[in-house]
């Protein structure tokens, strides 16, 4: 997104405004759980409009206890199943403060896989208030030169329980376009959350 300055002549003159440069978050869909789904898909507006498109997902909570939440990309066929490499690591601290650790998740990490990537972990249980929320960056999908390259920031109530900060990044490896995205948690239906969809404007 573009910085736009304006001196105190620029402002003086300014006629209406929305003449004004606009934001470059563009909401492109929204699905709003609330009843148990298996998971939820976007498979359209995934196109070469963009460059990049996040993804807001808000107060996911699970149906199951110790379940993980995943994405997974659709590369022009009728499954998500892209090969993936990734990797993850974490923060987290105990409510009882007896545990923190910072550490790298090998256990999460993808190798040229093509099953679901865990996006955080160890949810723990499925009380009424335990959720994750976050986001999700995926860059150029519809590039046909280049690997797809993702990245997403989430914050989670863990087991035990705790907080969790997680970090994951990673490239689906393939030059076609990815034109589908689906998340679901690794057991049991997302019981409810948010996901939006965004496109950012190209500079």
């Amino acid at each position: 997104m573009a910085l736009v300055k304006y001196n105190n002549r620029s402002i003086l003159n300014v006629t209406a405004l929305d003449s004004l440069a606009s934001g470059g978050l563009n909401l492109l869909a929204t699905n709003n759980i609330t009843s148990g789904v298996s998971s939820s898909s976007f498979t359209s507006n995934i196109d070469s409009t963009y460059d990049t498109y996040l993804f807001k997902f808000i107060n996911m909570h699970p149906a199951s206890t110790n379940t993980h939440f995943r994405v997974n990309f659709r590369d022009g066929g009728s499954n998500f199943d892209a090969s993936k490499t990734t990797t993850t690591f974490f923060s987290r601290h105990k409510e009882d403060d007896s545990n923190a650790s910072l550490g790298y998740d090998n256990s999460r990490d993808l190798a040229n896989g093509t099953g679901y990537q865990d996006i955080y972990f160890d949810t723990g249980a499925n009380a009424s208030d335990e959720c994750g929320s976050g986001t999700l960056f995926l860059f150029s999908p519809s590039s046909t030169t280049f690997v797809k390259h993702f990245m997403s920031v989430s914050s989670s109530y863990g087991d035990t329980p705790r907080a969790y900060h997680n970090f994951m990044a990673g490239y689906c490896n393939t030059t076609s376009a990815i034109d589908g995205v689906d998340f679901k948690f690794s057991s049991g239906n997302i019981d409810s959350g948010v996901i939006k969809m965004y496109g950012l404007s190209k500079s």
